[in-house]
């Protein structure tokens, strides 16, 4: 008897690891700066889903029809997709695993099996596979390139619904989501606005975390104005802060996510360096808390 088609699979996550290596038991892809995708294709129905199990098929049509078109009855893919909230790059679902097709669950395959798998589909733009790093530090390949990081598979390793020792990421650059709590008025030629004031949750307090000035275009930063001001109330919403601007400041309910590269945390519990990579429609501003790594 044939196994059951899912509803949902709870993705494989990487665990951070400051320490570099490479090895014949190991490969590494690049730590792409998108958002975490799985699509779900059973029969003609295609659907995809953020690592939060919220539904993406508006945000990306493009897949949908492309995954649509491939030779399977069932499919479950797993991916990350750039080129919607994180604008610089095109757009794309990079394809790094696959754990269905048709009637069997691959997840008990080796890695290096499910590539097999994987490379077996016929896909094209704006579908495309993960290429496999040949160098031989991929993190100073990253470095070179500017790009978020690394991550290490173990060639061996199965498929499992954790975040696992078995997948590691190295990080060049720091990642965060963080929710804006207000911003600052324009000075000069800049349009929009100044700064963002942004925060994370860490039980039930809202905890500033820093200004953000960077990153934006003009057209962006219009943008960003006018949905802020329509979210503007007339008193902070953060409930720890250290460091808040006093002057030509706007508060706004806690509701716009977005993401945000950095180099690290200050010892005062401020990012450093923080540059805005885009917005992000994928996770309640809710469960926005600081990552551990």
């Amino acid at each position: 008897m044939s196994p059951r088609f899912p509803s949902w699979l709870e993705p494989m996550a990487a665990t951070l690891t400051r320490e570099r290596f490479v090895g014949s038991d190991w490969v590494f892809e690049r730590k792409l700066d998108g958002i975490r995708l799985l699509a779900f294709k059973h029969a003609s129905k295609v659907q995809l889903l953020s690592r939060n199990r919220l539904p993406q098929n508006e945000s990306y049509p493009s897949f949908v029809a492309a995954i649509g078109e491939l030779p399977a009855q069932n499919l479950i893919l797993d991916g990350e997709a750039t080129g919607v909230w994180n604008a610089r790059d095109p757009v794309g679902y990079h394809l790094f695993d696959i754990l269905w097709r048709d009637d069997r669950d691959l997840t008990p395959l080796t890695l290096e099996a499910r590539r097999e798998e994987l490379l077996k589909l016929p896909v094209k733009a704006p579908l495309q596979v993960v290429p496999r790093l040949k160098d031989d530090e991929p993190w100073e390949l990253a470095r070179r390139h500017g790009w978020e990081g690394v991550i290490a598979k173990r060639v061996d390793s199965v498929y499992e619904h954790r975040r696992s020792p078995h997948w590691l990421k190295m990080k060049v650059e720091a990642s965060q989501e963080l929710v804006v709590g207000g911003f600052t008025d324009p000075q000069g030629k800049r349009v929009g606005l100044g700064a963002l004031l942004v925060g994370y949750y860490e039980g039930n307090d809202f905890v500033f975390a820093g200004k953000l000035g960077t990153g934006f275009d003009s057209k962006l930063l219009l943008t960003l104005r006018q949905r802020l001001d329509r979210l503007e109330v007339p008193s902070t919403p953060f409930t720890r802060a250290e460091g808040l601007p006093r002057k030509g400041v706007h508060w706004v309910e806690p509701e716009v996510v977005v993401q945000v590269a950095f180099m690290e945390w200050t010892s005062h519990g401020k990012l450093r360096h923080p540059r805005l990579l885009g917005l992000r429609t994928d996770k309640a501003a809710r469960e926005v808390t600081r990552d551990a790594g």
